[in-house]
C-alpha cells in the first residue's frame, strides 16, 4: 500500500480572499548559493554529512524539523563533560608542577646544609695533656716526656718552661726549688738546665706513663725509677741525647731538646703514653677576686708570685722580684691555671733533702678566670693519677692551656688579694 503526502496548505489570514499561488520563481544565470533540497524529508548538514530528520505537522498544517533523539543528546553531553574533565585535570596538573616542581636552588641549599652539618659534627682533636685544640691530630698520640729543670740563681733564666703543658714545682734541697716540666704535643728543641731526680718528682712523672729525662738523682729516686718501672731517660746512660753548653758552668749547663729526646724515646720503644688527664673546660673569665697570688714555698728568692692578666686570662709568673721569662724567647711564663697542693713536707735523715707525702689526699686551691676555688686532691698510689675535685666532690674542671702546680706545706702558705 502506498501513502501519499497531503498537499501543503498555506495559511490565509483573510478567509474572504482566495489564496493565490506564489509567483513562479525566475531562474537566475548564477546557481543558487547554499544547498538545494531535493527531498523535503532529507537535509544536508553543513559539515557535508546527510542525516534524515522527521517532519512533524503543526496544528496549522505546517511542518517543522524535530530535535535529535535523546540518546544522541546524551552522547554530546558526555563528550562535552569528558572534554571539560580533561581540561580541568590538565590545568590542575600544570599548576601543581609549577608550584611543587623541584628547583635547583632547593637542591643546592640541601647540599650546602648537609656539608655544614658534616663540618659541625667533625671531631676537634685536643691535647690530652692541656685540652688545647690541635691543628695536627698526630700530636695527641705522642709519648709524654718529663724533664727535670733547675731553678737555682745560676740556672736562670731557664729554657723550655713556657712550652710545657704542665709544670710541677717543689723544693729539691736546701730550700732550692726545682721544676718537672711535662710535654706531649709541644716539642721545644732547647730545654734546660737539666738536673737530678727526686722521689716525689718520680711520683708525678709516673702518673703520665712518661719518659723521664734527668741527670742522675738521689739514691732513693734512682731506686724508685727502677721499682716503679718508670721509662728512664737518664743522661748518665744516654749522653748523646744531651749537650753541655759553654755559656754556663757545670752542673748548670746540661741541655736537651726534642730533636734528641724523640729519637731516644723511639730507640727505647717509648712510642705512646696511657694516662688519665685533668678534666678541661672553656674559659669563663669573671670579676677578679684573686688578682695577686703568693705561695710561701721557700725564701723570697724562690717563692713565686702570680699576677692575673684579664686581657689574656692568664697568670704572669714572678720570682725573686722579677718576671720569670724564657731565656731564648724572652716571653714571660704565663699559665692559664695555677694550683697549690697542700702536702705534708718532711726531711730525709740527712736533714737536707726534702720529701713530700704524695699519696693520700689534702687541701687544694685552684686559681683560674680571676677567681679561686677550693677543693681536694687525691692520689691513691705512687703511679696513680692525681685527681682534683671541687668542694662538692665533683671533678675540678680546668681551663685549657698550661697548668702550673706548686707544692706547699701548709694552707697558710697560700695567700691572694683582689
Amino acid at each position: 500500500m502506498e501513502f501519499k503526502t497531503p498537499p501543503r496548505r498555506r495559511f490565509n489570514p483573510d478567509p474572504q480572499k482566495p489564496v493565490q499561488a506564489p509567483p513562479t520563481p525566475q531562474l537566475s544565470q548564477n546557481p543558487p548559493v547554499g544547498p538545494v533540497v531535493q527531498n523535503p524529508q532529507e537535509l544536508t548538514d553543513t559539515t557535508g554529512a546527510t542525516e534524515p530528520e522527521t517532519a512533524t505537522p503543526t496544528p496549522s498544517g505546517d511542518y517543522h524539523l524535530s530535535s535529535p533523539p535523546a540518546s544522541k543528546r546524551s552522547k554530546k553531553k558526555l563528550v562535552v563533560l569528558i572534554v571539560l574533565i580533561i581540561v580541568l585535570l590538565a590545568t590542575a596538573g600544570a599548576g601543581y608542577w609549577f608550584v611543587f616542581k623541584p628547583k635547583k636552588v632547593t637542591q643546592t641549599t640541601v647540599s650546602t646544609s648537609q656539608e655544614v652539618k658534616k663540618e659541625d659534627v667533625a671531631v676537634k682533636v685536643t691535647s690530652p695533656l692541656t685540652g688545647v685544640e690541635l691543628s695536627d691530630a698526630s700530636l695527641a698520640n705522642r709519648p709524654v716526656t718529663g724533664v727535670m729543670i733547675e731553678n737555682s740563681p745560676d740556672a736562670r733564666p731557664q729554657s723550655g718552661l713556657t712550652d710545657a703543658g704542665i709544670v710541677y714545682e717543689a723544693i729539691a734541697e736546701g730550700g732550692i726549688t726545682r721544676f718537672l716540666a711535662i710535654y706531649q704535643d709541644t716539642k721545644p728543641n732547647y730545654i734546660g738546665p737539666v738536673r737530678s731526680a727526686r722521689p716525689y718528682y718520680v711520683d708525678f712523672v709516673a702518673q703520665y706513663d712518661a719518659g723521664y729525662a734527668h741527670v742522675g738523682g738521689s739514691p732513693e729516686a734512682l731506686n724508685d725509677i727502677k721499682s716503679l718501672g718508670v721509662k728512664d731517660l737518664d743522661q748518665f746512660y744516654n749522653g748523646n741525647s744531651y749537650v753541655r753548653i759553654s755559656e754556663r758552668y757545670a752542673p748548670h749547663n746540661v741541655y736537651t731538646g726534642f730533636d734528641k729526646l724523640d729519637a731516644l724515646n723511639t730507640s727505647k720503644g717509648y712510642t705512646s703514653s696511657k694516662y688519665t688527664p685533668f678534666v678541661r673546660k672553656i674559659d669563663v673569665p669573671q670579676t677578679p677576686t684573686a688578682k695577686t697570688i703568693d705561695f710561701s714555698i721557700s725564701s723570697a728568692l724562690y717563692s713565686p708570685q702570680f699576677v692575673y692578666d684579664a686581657t689574656t686570662n692568664t697568670y704572669k709568673r714572678f720570682q725573686g722580684g722579677e718576671a720569670h721569662i724564657d731565656q731564648k724567647s724572652k716571653v714571660q711564663i704565663s699559665p692559664k691555671v695555677v694550683i697549690a697542693l697542700v702536702m705534708d713536707k718532711s726531711y730525709d735523715p740527712d736533714g737536707y733533702h726534702t720529701d713530700y707525702k704524695t699519696v693520700g689526699s689534702g687541701k687544694m686551691y685552684v686559681f683560674q678566670d680571676g677567681i679561686v676555688s677550693e677543693g681536694t686532691w687525691q692520689k691513691s698510689d705512687r703511679k696513680a693519677a692525681l685527681v682534683l675535685t671541687d668542694k662538692n666532690g665533683l671533678p675540678m674542671k680546668l681551663n685549657a692551656g698550661q697548668t702550673w702546680v706548686s707544692i706547699v706545706a701548709n694552707q697558710t702558705d697560700v695567700s691572694y688579694k683582689p
